[in-house]
């Protein structure tokens, strides 16, 4: 299925889509997309981002059961995950070293016991870009949850406006990296993930009104990503809006 135009229907349309899809993601996910020990919930509130983001958690090294764990590749694992394997796509850029040498300045002690954050999935919502300080906002936290090291993949479906005229990814690169991007001017949208470690790596795939969803890769950890199956989720969530509302967007 294309994607669809939805600047044809009003922010609340695009809420309950967007609450569908974030929903049909974590299905994918907790359903054989990750592997053992990483779980995905639907988080209600995520400070600087939508109401509705998607959060994956490492359950640490003493939840998981020697069996599970293994050499990083793409067979099936024993519990009907799949080991993480390197990313199909090439990185689009790269922050340099400084990025590195700015990591050295604190120290993070962790329990290896603990939940801990390992990525996030944001589908961006007409509110990220409502206002000066909610864009300000969302790529203030994009950036802080990358120099924690944390992953990232943020869907924007929605075109460029005057407060991110280059699109969300635009904003958010310039933050991290000090670097420009300038999307195709005949694919406004934009799929991007994110790697965290030692720099960071983005992997930006431009789309438009009317193509098919390109799976994306979601980081666990740096150079080993699952693909999260973004058309046949799309598809479900699409599938659950009301069909008055199907037909605007279908023309």
């Amino acid at each position: 299925m294309p994607v669809h135009d939805w600047t044809r229907v009003d922010a609340g349309i695009f809420h309950h889509f967007h609450h569908g899809w974030i929903a049909e993601i974590a299905r994918a996910l907790n359903r054989g997309v990750l592997p053992p020990g990483y779980y995905a919930l639907a988080e209600q509130h995520a400070a600087g981002f939508g109401p509705d983001v998607l959060t994956l958690q490492g359950i640490g090294n003493n939840d998981v059961d020697d069996a599970d764990e293994g050499d990083a590749g793409s067979a099936p694992s024993p519990a009907g995950g799949v080991l993480l394997a390197e990313p199909r796509l090439r990185p689009t850029a790269e922050t340099d070293m400084a990025f590195y040498r700015r990591k050295q300045n604190l120290i993070a002690v962790r329990h290896v016991s603990g939940d801990r954050l390992i990525a996030v999935v944001e589908v961006v919502s007409p509110g990220n870009k409502a206002g000066r300080n909610s864009l300000r906002s969302f790529v203030a936290k994009a950036a802080e949850l990358l120099e924690r090291g944390i992953h990232l993949l943020i869907l924007d479906l929605l075109p460029p406006g005057r407060r991110d005229p280059q699109g969300l990814h635009a904003e958010i690169w310039e933050e991290v990296a000090g670097q420009e991007y300038t999307a195709p001017t005949d694919k406004p949208l934009t799929l991007a993930a994110y790697e965290s470690g030692l720099t960071i790596r983005a992997y930006v795939i431009p789309a438009a009104v009317g193509d098919v969803l390109t799976d994306m890769p979601l980081f666990l950890e740096p150079d080993k990503a699952v693909d999260v199956p973004l058309e046949a989720t799309y598809n479900a969530a699409f599938a659950e809006v009301p069909q008055r509302w199907r037909r605007v967007l279908e023309g």
